[in-house]
């Protein structure tokens, strides 16, 4: 009996140490498939950080593409205004000459 008390003893241990070791194991490869995993999402962020500034760079020109063709509308409205102010002038010069031609007659 005492064969089987002892059997029983270190048989539970080795089980327990067996349980230990699976879980090492298991535990390891979970861990390795975790590094992969984070070292695919490092690459992909990288990819996607480079679109980003790619695009970013692409909107900072459109901006920039905007306000200088907002600036040449501007500057084409200001030139538009003084030519029509300019021939407002002439036009009540002709106006004021006619109506001088009218009184005389």
């Amino acid at each position: 009996m005492e064969f089987m008390e002892v059997y029983a003893e270190y048989g539970a241990i080795g089980i327990l140490i067996a349980l230990f070791v699976i879980s090492y194991i298991k535990q390891n490869k979970r861990s390795d498939e975790q590094a992969d995993a984070l070292e695919s999402l490092k690459i992909e962020n990288r990819g996607q950080s480079e679109t980003l500034e790619n695009v970013e760079s692409m909107v900072i020109k459109l901006v920039d593409r905007w306000n200088r063709s907002d600036e040449k509308g501007q500057k084409w409205h200001d030139d538009m205004v003084s030519e029509v102010s300019d021939l407002s002038d002439v036009i009540m010069e002709v106006k004021g000459s006619v109506s001088r031609i009218d009184g005389r007659n």
